[in-house]
């Protein structure tokens, strides 16, 4: 049995049915989301909330009751400490993927064939909240009655040499909407590695799991990625869990919710602190990435450009017409694009791909045999120098894919695993990629390898680790490999 990030839906359902809101630790996900900040030396202030302003924040975050948001502290902190404003009004642009559908799809005789989900794209959501450390802005904050009679307070409270505004990315969930609550606890599960820092009854291992003080976790049980566990749950050795996941309490046996200690919170989880843990990679560097990939592709293009009539040339040649490939990818946030190949099979490939099926070498939902008799001539040659790989630069410069990034895939391999799924295709999909450059081929381990390496990249995607995949690129290309 696989417990997956599908299992969190549950909990979904029991709010959309009118119970209780689920708890982890005997804490709600807006509960959850404060002592997140809380462990960052940061207490969420809410409009109208007449919460006690504790002596031991360093920082008020204020925000509405109707907002949840999490962002990256660290690169506020010079700005915070070198012009020491008192007040950072924050706009949060939060890259979303729309709500997608799962469909059961039935044969002409209404027997179930599968699970499909269908994603509907992107948009971006803006939200505004406001960072101080002057317990009086806070204080005028609470006791305003909307936002924008708190708004115009702040504006009247401080002078505009004192006041500052910064743009960054973020995550903004609405606190009314069960779906965005528990996707926010889903998030906080990859981002928050430390949640002891708070909460009390949080116990680490093995792995990453995090679990309550109730539960042993037996010998045995694999786990792929983070997971909590709440009160009261009972774990089989047989089963996996796949993260980032939430085993939420079980309601007969939900604990109360502990009090938050202020004065004991550890001071390597507070605010400034550079070894605190950072959000996952999607958030990180969007802009940067992609005037490296538009510079990087126009580039190879530039350069690789008289290949393409000689590579031409040969295909006509050969098999005549069409020269290029197209074949439809998944996208970031799951739209399809054309992904473009120069053409290495034979016009009858897909019909003769049927015949072959038995004779896959890899596992999982990709078709490879080492001599396909599909290919044509040119088409093993162009193969084997990656030649056929150049036209994708196209892709790039469209904003349909990246230099690096995990590999395009069609919507029917994506439905496999998932947290796979979702973790892939938060990104841009890439020319190369960690699996690429680290597959090990070995027999029944292929499709375990692209899982593991997709997910390592989307969590620890940043400008070096790039750099790192394009240079071993380069080497495995030398190589022949």
């Amino acid at each position: 049995m696989i417990l997956t990030t599908e299992q969190p839906r549950f909990a979904e359902a029991a709010v959309a049915a009118g119970e209780a809101m689920p708890t982890l630790w005997g804490l709600t996900p807006v509960q959850l989301h404060d002592r997140f900040w809380a462990a960052r030396g940061v207490q969420a202030v809410r409009l109208g909330e007449r919460t006690e302003l504790v002596p031991h924040a360093e920082l008020f975050l204020l925000t509405t009751p109707a907002t949840l948001v999490l962002f990256r502290l660290a690169p506020l902190i010079d700005r915070l400490s070198w012009e020491q404003p008192e007040l950072l009004w924050l706009r949060l642009a939060h890259n979303r993927d729309r709500d997608y559908r799962e469909y059961a799809l039935r044969d002409s005789r209404g027997q179930f064939l599968r699970f499909e989900r269908r994603y509907a794209g992107q948009e971006t959501r803006i939200g505004r909240v406001a960072l101080t450390s002057e317990r009086t802005i806070a204080e005028l904050w609470q006791r305003a009655a909307d936002p924008r009679q708190g708004w115009a307070r702040l504006r009247r409270a401080t002078f505009r040499r004192r006041r500052a505004s910064a743009a960054i990315n973020g995550r903004v969930y609405r606190a009314a909407d069960p779906h965005e609550l528990m996707q926010s606890v889903r998030d906080l599960v990859g981002l928050w590695k430390q949640p002891d820092a708070t909460i009390n009854r949080a116990r680490s291992g093995p792995g990453e799991i995090w679990r309550d003080t109730t539960v042993t976790v037996p010998r045995g049980i694999t786990a792929v990625g983070p997971v909590w566990i709440g009160a009261g749950r009972r774990l089989d050795a047989t089963v996996s869990l796949v993260g980032p996941t939430v085993l939420w309490d079980d309601p007969g046996a939900r604990p109360e919710a502990e009090i938050l200690a202020w004065d004991e919170i550890e001071p390597s989880q507070r605010l400034g602190n550079p070894a605190a843990p950072r959000p996952a990679g999607p958030t990180r560097g969007f802009g940067g990435k992609r005037f490296f990939d538009i510079t990087f592709a126009a580039l190879v293009l530039l350069v690789t450009a008289p290949l393409f009539p000689l590579v031409m040339l040969a295909t006509w040649l050969e098999d005549g017409r069409p020269f290029f490939f197209v074949h439809h990818r998944q996208g970031r946030g799951g739209p399809t694009f054309p992904c473009i190949k120069l053409r290495s099979m034979r016009k009858d490939a897909d019909k003769i791909k049927h015949e072959l099926l038995e004779a896959n070498q890899v596992d999982g939902p990709q078709f490879y045999i080492e001599a396909d008799p599909r290919l044509t001539r040119v088409g093993r040659f162009i193969r084997k120098t990656n030649i056929d790989e150049l036209p994708q630069f196209v892709n790039v410069l469209l904003g349909q894919m990246s230099v690096v990034g995990p590999r395009p895939s069609p919507d029917a391999e994506n439905q496999y695993c998932p947290a796979w799924r979702e973790a892939r295709l938060s990104v841009r999909p890439g020319i190369t990629g960690l699996w690429q450059v680290r597959r090990s081929r070995e027999p029944g381990l292929d499709f375990q390898e692209w899982i593991r390496y997709d997910i390592e990249y989307v969590e620890t995607m940043s400008w070096r680790t790039d750099l790192r995949i394009i240079l071993e690129t380069f080497r495995v290309l030398l190589r022949g490999n």
